[in-house]
């Protein structure tokens, strides 16, 4: 069975760049002249009515847009994202999926790491190696824990930068969506880069998103970018299933003290103000990045402990807000 390596992607994503940038020039130049006989009209029929030219416009903006079109097998996708790096966001993609199917063992549920840039989940997931191809030339993903999962990282060494421009990344998000035979999937988690740039855009445009979640710490450099997010998903028309609250509490594994380190409840109250739920709390412990820097998720290695629980609780959050968007 064929392998799809870093190189083949590459390949295929300059011919489809160079196709894209081809048929682009040649829009514009017709957008361009469309948009000169419009300015002629509009000044030889100034006595057109606003409510008309707003419609027309209207009309032009919708044929701009992407049509969303499901993916194949899945049913449901919800997006992991964060306004910023460093928030615990693909920790938090991880041990959700992990703990939907951990509630309920019926579900099926995949992981599919959207940052091109900086890929965490085959660390996190403890997987390596290049996706194999389908007689029909898709990806098959990597399976850990009963998790398909795809990532760029399964396409490029560990240490690897990715330089690449904007329109080759959107390209390989297109790939990572289309060309993957993820089978049947009840939820599909997508771990989303920081920011609200164009992957959130392009995700949110082409694929019908079933809901949002916003991690966030309660620190409030953190909750200003948290708090673009969730308007730039709402601008989109995604629905923000709420908030989690990461690294909400550091306890002293000696003395059980607790500590505030990154402030407190600053995520419920954010959620408070923006009229969205407060998914649940994750507290900074230390077998939360143990296990996941030895590809471990706390969710199956300590499913028991609270720090797990903690994880569970937002995965049954979560389930409850599809159902209240969906009803």
């Amino acid at each position: 069975m064929a392998q799809f390596t870093y190189s083949r992607l590459s390949h295929s994503l300059r011919l489809s760049v160079n196709k894209c940038s081809v048929l682009r020039t040649g829009t514009e130049i017709k957008y361009g002249q469309a948009c000169c006989v419009q300015l002629i009209r509009c000044q030889s029929q100034r006595s057109m009515d606003d409510k008309t030219l707003q419609e027309r416009q209207k009309k032009q903006m919708a044929r701009g847009l992407p049509k969303q079109k499901p993916i194949t097998g899945v049913k449901q996708v919800i997006v992991v994202a964060s306004g910023k790096g460093g928030v615990g966001k693909s920790t938090t993609a991880v041990n959700l999926a992990l703990g939907l199917m951990a509630n309920d063992s019926s579900k099926s549920v995949g992981l599919l790491d959207a940052d091109v840039y900086g890929p965490s989940i085959p660390k996190l997931m403890n997987l390596k190696g290049n996706p194999e191809l389908t007689d029909n030339n898709l990806m098959i993903p990597l399976t850990n824990y009963g998790v398909p999962c795809m990532s760029m990282g399964f396409l490029v060494e560990d240490v690897a930068p990715i330089v690449w421009r904007g329109l080759m990344v959107m390209s390989a998000i297109e790939k990572l969506l289309r060309q993957v035979d993820w089978g049947l999937l009840d939820y599909l988690v997508v771990d989303m880069p920081p920011g609200t740039g164009d992957v959130q855009l392009s995700i949110s445009q082409n694929i019908p998103v079933a809901g949002a979640v916003i991690v966030s710490t309660p620190q409030d450099i953190a909750l200003l970018d948290a708090r673009r997010g969730t308007e730039m998903f709402r601008k989109v028309h995604v629905p923000v299933l709420g908030l989690v609250q990461n690294m909400s509490v550091f306890q002293c594994p000696n003395c059980n003290h607790q500590t505030h380190i990154f402030g407190s409840d600053g995520a419920r109250k954010l959620a408070d103000t923006l009229g969205i739920k407060l998914l649940g709390d994750v507290p900074l412990h230390l077998n939360i990045r143990e296990t996941s820097d030895t590809g471990q998720p706390v969710v199956v290695s300590s499913p028991d402990s609270p720090e797990a629980e903690a994880y569970k609780k937002v995965a049954s959050a979560v389930v409850q807000r599809l159902e209240e968007v969906n009803t």
